[in-house]
Formats: structure tokens, C-alpha cells, sequence
């Protein structure tokens, strides 16, 4: 059963900074690019951030570029988003995903003000 699930949201004040992590299980996850949407009230779903099976290339939104950094653990089947300098327009509720096979998680809250 493919499985993600994602932990470490919360509330910060502007110019905070918040790690979330996400947990994959029922793939075989080096195999897969694995990636970090969110979605505001109101607002579609944004890709923020995409890492290689590998975790050799990354890619990002221009929203978020310089700011957050997905990395990936592929011995304990782990992605991260490492958020910096976040802003009151990052909060949303934030989504791992396995974009090959569609699974996404319940997703975590993130919520920036002071």
C-alpha cells in the first residue's frame, strides 16, 4: 500500500523558519521523484518544490526559490522542506507526493503570522 504522510507544520511568525518531513512507504522510493505542493484557501494547488530519485537535481517555485529546500534521505525513505524567511502567503496546508503513482498525503498546516 502506497503511503505518505506528512508532519511539522505549524504556526510561525514571519521571518521564522519550519522543517517538514514527509514519510514514504509501499514503493521502492529511490526509484521516484518525490515533491512539496501546498494550497491556500481559496487558491489551486502549487508545486513548491521537486527532487530527483537521486536527490541530485532539485527544482523550485519562483515563489518559494531561496528561500525553501527539499532534500531527501533515501535510506529512511524521507523527504523534507526546509522552509526559511517564510512569509503570511506561505501559509497553506502543504502536500507530499510521489507524482508517478498520484499518492498524496492529508497534508500539513502551515500557518505564518504574528
Amino acid at each position: 500500500q502506497v503511503q505518505v504522510v506528512e508532519s511539522g507544520g505549524g504556526l510561525v511568525q514571519p521571518g521564522g523558519s519550519l522543517r517538514l518531513s514527509c514519510a514514504a512507504s509501499g514503493f521502492i522510493f529511490s526509484q521516484y521523484v518525490m515533491s512539496w505542493s501546498r494550497q491556500a484557501p481559496g487558491k489551486e494547488r502549487e508545486v513548491v518544490a521537486v527532487i530527483s530519485a537521486l536527490g541530485t537535481n532539485t527544482n523550485y517555485a519562483d515563489s518559494v526559490r531561496g528561500r525553501f529546500t527539499i532534500s531527501r534521505d533515501n535510506t529512511r525513505n524521507m523527504v523534507y522542506l526546509q522552509m526559511d524567511s517564510l512569509k503570511p502567503e506561505d501559509s497553506a496546508i502543504y502536500y507530499c507526493s510521489n507524482p508517478s503513482l498520484g499518492s498524496w498525503g492529508q497534508g500539513t498546516q502551515v500557518t505564518v503570522s504574528s
